[in-house]
């Protein structure tokens, strides 16, 4: 059994310009993507079917996320998917029907990225304008529950897990919010952070940063457990992950090609050519040896 993928399997076509973000759901059946387009497409990706395009945005589209409960027979079982982007909207969409259930517009700047806590009752964006703020997704009020100010610079990436929000951010801190304990970590990084996962024990964060490198940092103390070198990133928001069984780390890369490490190691695994431009966006399978990978060219490839 291949460790990881190696084979684009399938290239989904139809943004018109740049792509910006990919993520699976929960089981890995359905992806989505945001375009500059000012589109959220949903996608099979293993058949390379274009299901649905979300149109709302009035500008480009940054982030996008599911909520991360299962839903096994189809799209369209109540479920829902949350996008954000350059017209400082968070929007909540109900992906059977496309229809926007939520929009909220307290953020000043941008946003940058937004996810869900894991029923999905709470979306978390992270903004150009130095705040995160949480939202109720089942409440009729469309202020934020809670505005997080603890971040000096633009907040690049966010990531819920449990009651934990990780966030990487412009002013080279990494912080981790303990939202039931009240608590924060952080960890000076140094170059600015543009992404930051949870590893899929949640002992780790894999963090991106605007010096050529990924780093592995241990979540409760702070500690560099390993550095990957090789990609290129000094200039634009490039996303890291690592695999579903935590023994590699997939970053993109401003060359056009996608870097594959050893975690332990730290030593690198594999290059694959993968896009005409920056590859701005990869995400891992939840449980098969497979990802999808987006940028510049305005295609998504699906790998395994």
């Amino acid at each position: 059994m291949p460790q990881f993928p190696t084979e684009c399997v399938q290239t989904l076509s139809g943004h018109k310009g740049p792509v910006n973000d990919v993520c699976y759901n929960k089981v890995g059946q359905y992806c989505i993507s945001a375009g500059r387009d000012r589109s959220v497409k949903l996608w099979n990706p293993s058949t390379g079917l274009h299901l649905h395009t979300y149109s709302g945005h009035g500008r480009e589209v940054l982030g996008v996320a599911f909520i991360q409960t299962c839903f096994e027979s189809s799209a369209s079982d109540n479920t829902k998917i949350a996008s954000c982007g350059v017209d400082r909207a968070v929007i909540l969409w109900d992906v059977g029907s496309g229809e926007i259930l939520r929009r909220y517009t307290a953020h000043w700047e941008r946003v940058n990225a937004v996810d869900f806590n894991e029923d999905g009752t709470v979306a978390v964006s992270g903004s150009f304008d130095a705040t995160i703020r949480l939202w109720d997704c089942r409440s009729s009020n469309f202020s934020p529950m809670q505005i997080i100010e603890a971040c000096k610079d633009s907040v690049m990436s966010v990531q819920v897990k449990g009651a934990e929000i990780v966030a990487g951010c412009a002013d080279g801190k990494l912080r981790i919010f303990d939202i039931r304990m009240g608590r924060t970590l952080q960890d000076y990084i140094g170059p600015a952070i543009t992404s930051a996962r949870f590893s899929k024990d949640s002992n780790c964060v894999v963090v991106s940063t605007l010096d050529n490198t990924c780093r592995l940092m241990d979540k409760s103390s702070g500690t560099l457990l390993n550095e990957f070198k090789g990609h290129r990133h000094t200039e634009y928001k490039l996303e890291s992950t690592l695999t579903n069984t935590d023994a590699h780390v997939v970053s993109g890369s401003e060359d056009g090609n996608i870097y594959i490490w050893d975690v332990l190691e730290g030593d690198l695994k594999c290059t694959l050519k993968s896009h005409d431009g920056i590859v701005t966006t990869v995400d891992y399978h939840p449980s098969d040896v497979a990802m999808i990978s987006a940028g510049g060219d305005g295609c998504i490839r699906v790998w395994s």
